[in-house]
């Protein structure tokens, strides 16, 4: 397949020695692995990447998209049921993630309101230790009104293109 942009390797590996010799260990090689073999699997780890994003590159291409999408890489790999599964599993288990995250977000703000509410007659020191949770609380709600049109700009503009692709 032909390269839409040829551009110079970067010579060297590419990725940190330590974690190339995890994966050998993990797949049965030697504690202590050639420094050849590294090398060689390096190249092939970064061979395997350029080719994949090349390849969806063309299929977005061919959807005359300018942009790559994820569907592209899906897409790509419809007829290796193997990778298509763990790709799917993986986003899958990022959704749940971001999906606990904002509901433990939200709990936690929750409860902040509701401690400001219904603890309103303290003392002092009370008063204090609230109006320093006040503050915080406020930070933290324009930080997560700042991230919320932020990542509304950003949806926007993915849709502003082309609909999904396949």
């Amino acid at each position: 397949m032909t390269e839409p942009r040829m551009r110079l390797r970067q010579k060297g590996q590419q990725f940190p020695t330590q974690d190339l010799e995890a994966f050998l260990l993990a797949f049965g090689d030697n504690d202590y692995p050639l420094p050849e073999t590294v090398r060689v699997l390096d190249e092939i780890i970064t061979d395997y990447i350029i080719e994949t994003c090349h390849e969806a590159a063309s299929v977005a291409h061919h959807a005359r998209r300018a942009k790559i999408k994820l569907d592209d890489f899906k897409f790509m790999l419809r007829r290796d049921t193997g990778k298509l599964g763990r790709v799917s599993e993986m986003l899958e288990t990022d959704k749940e993630l971001k999906r606990k995250r904002k509901a433990f977000d939200t709990d936690e703000g929750a409860v902040l309101a509701d401690r400001e509410r219904v603890g309103g007659g303290g003392g002092g020191a009370e008063r204090a230790e609230g109006a320093k949770e006040g503050a915080e609380d406020k930070g933290r709600k324009e930080e997560e009104e700042r991230r919320r049109k932020k990542k509304k700009k950003r949806r926007e503009e993915e849709e502003g293109g082309v609909g999904k692709s396949v």
